[in-house]
């Protein structure tokens, strides 16, 4: 029986993965255990981030939007509150870009949630 290798299949491996490794420092990008390990890592924390991301924008859009209740003389929690009981379904990223483009019609939605 002829010897087989797994030459083809290991290279592609290897390829692969010093491919995702381009634009590491030193031998992270050229040696293939170190970028196995670097690019493992990176992987995790790609993952990771793509919910931290979602975190963070929600947390900037609500800092905008009390940023502009504050400068109208009202909170961004009683906002929500007047909102919730306005039955006005506006998400977070549209007051905020609300908030932050037009001030007109910010005043409007705010003066809309009081009056119920």
């Amino acid at each position: 029986m002829p010897r087989t290798t797994h030459t083809v299949a290991s290279r592609r491996r290897k390829k692969k993965i010093l491919k995702r490794a381009k634009g590491f420092v030193g031998g992270r990008r050229s040696l293939f255990r170190t970028a196995k390990e670097t690019v493992d890592r990176a992987m995790a924390f790609a993952t990771r981030d793509r919910k931290q991301r979602k975190r963070q924008f929600r947390g900037l859009w609500n800092a905008r939007i009390n940023a502009a209740c504050r400068a109208n003389g009202t909170t961004y929690s009683r906002l929500i509150a007047a909102l919730k009981k306005a039955n006005i379904t506006l998400n977070r990223k549209s007051l905020a870009e609300i908030a932050a483009r037009d001030e007109k019609a910010f005043l409007e939605i705010l003066k809309a949630a009081q009056k119920s």
